[in-house]
């Protein structure tokens, strides 16, 4: 006879939909009896709490300096007097001055500023705490238009799309290596990922650095690659991709590398079209003279799983505009309307599908070697790996 299971609930003799809410009710209770009671007043002193602003962008405009102002602190606070280069000037915000928690006011400061010149800027609150930012070379910040539009897609397409395209087309050149050297693309490819792994975390903890200490910078990166790599495991597993035939998971693994470089091209995107916009043309062109170059390899990288099978050049293309395209998009971002908190969380993202990436391409280069009885790592494998990242490590030389 089979063991009859006695729930709580049926043992109180209570409905279950109960001990649902009599928890909840309890949670309400306690919640109103900290807010009310105050427990811990005993602990408090009338020092007010800490103040936080912070100049999430700084445009200048013929005219002056147009500032974004956000209050981060922990209560409702005011811009009181503005200086620049240790003057006090006069100024207008929209809004209002006054500033709730988590507000936002535009600044417009009319200032002779001068071309290439630095210039500081501090806020002062009613208390005298003050607040600054730099402008490291004045010059005009471009405005949406139809030229700066163009000329921010050029420079994507030379970061992203153009350097991608030219490394898939060593594609006819790989499929016609052996067993062995087919394992060694793959190898390859997964030094090439694992540096830009490590590069796109490392990417996203120094923005995430700057940002006020509300937006929780850090754990939000971290969030958002561990929540993209479980969704790109439920696609995986709801499109039954374990099952489904070799060429069919290749060209799905290529896509998702492509995905993976797609969303770290974005953050390289935003970091041109920044420099551009903060009238630093030198570190401008520096950086897109350093990312076409690192950007080559990832083609490659691309064209790898697929080497084994026909794709077509539609197919191929496609790939290269999944993996260079974002650049364009990054670059019209940081150039208009750059986020620090936008950019940490894209690049948290990136994280995470290059990390899946990684797990991908390790499964196939293990299934590959197994299936052609040839060691997984092998002295050849080895150095293909390190191969990978030592050309990613020499060429970040050149954007770091």
């Amino acid at each position: 006879m089979a063991e009859k299971t006695i729930t709580p609930a049926r043992a109180a003799g209570l409905p279950g939909w109960l001990w649902v809410l009599l928890p909840a009710l309890a949670l309400l209770a306690l919640v109103a009896v900290i807010f009310f009671a105050n427990p811990a007043a005993v602990f408090t002193s009338d020092a007010p709490p800490p103040e936080a602003l912070a100049l999430e962008r700084i445009v200048v405009v013929p005219e002056g300096f147009r500032i974004t102002v956000l209050n981060s602190g922990a209560r409702a606070n005011a811009i009181a007097q503005v200086m620049v280069d240790d003057a006090f000037w006069g100024f207008s915000a929209e809004p209002s001055a006054r500033l709730p928690r988590l507000g936002r006011a535009t600044l417009t400061i009319d200032y002779p500023w001068v071309r290439g010149e630095p210039h500081t800027i501090r806020i002062v609150t009613p208390t005298g705490a003050t607040f600054e930012g730099q402008v490291l070379a004045a010059t005009l910040t471009p405005q949406p238009g139809l030229r700066a539009i163009g000329a921010y897609a050029l420079l994507g397409l030379y970061v992203g799309v153009i350097p991608v395209v030219l490394g898939v087309l060593w594609f006819p050149a790989m499929r016609r290596l052996g067993r062995r050297g087919l394992g060694a693309v793959l190898a390859l490819t997964l030094g090439l990922l694992i540096f830009l792994l490590v590069d796109t975390l490392l990417e996203a903890f120094e923005l995430a650095a700057e940002l006020p200490g509300v937006f929780q910078g850090v754990p939000l990166a971290l969030f958002a690659a561990l929540l993209t790599w479980l969704a790109l495991l439920a696609v995986g597993n709801r499109r039954g991709l374990g099952q489904a035939d070799p060429v069919r998971q290749r060209l799905y693994l290529a896509g998702l590398i492509a995905l993976g470089i797609g969303l770290h091209n974005f953050g390289e995107g935003l970091a041109i079209g920044a420099a551009f916009a903060l009238g630093e043309a030198a570190l401008g062109s520096f950086l897109v003279f350093g990312f076409t170059l690192h950007n080559v390899t990832e083609g490659i990288g691309i064209a790898a799983p697929l080497t084994r099978d026909q794709p077509g050049w539609r197919q191929l293309g496609a790939l290269a505009l999944l993996a260079g395209a974002p650049a364009i998009l990054g670059a019209w971002i940081g150039g208009f309307a750059f986020s620090t908190l936008l950019a940490t969380l894209f690049l948290g993202i990136g994280a995470g599908a290059i990390w899946q990436v990684i797990v991908e391409v390790g499964r196939l280069l293990k299934r590959d070697a197994e299936k052609d009885g040839l060691p997984l790592i092998s002295w050849l494998n080895l150095g293909a790996l390190l191969a990978g990242i030592a050309v990613m490590y020499l060429t970040a030389f050149l954007v770091k």
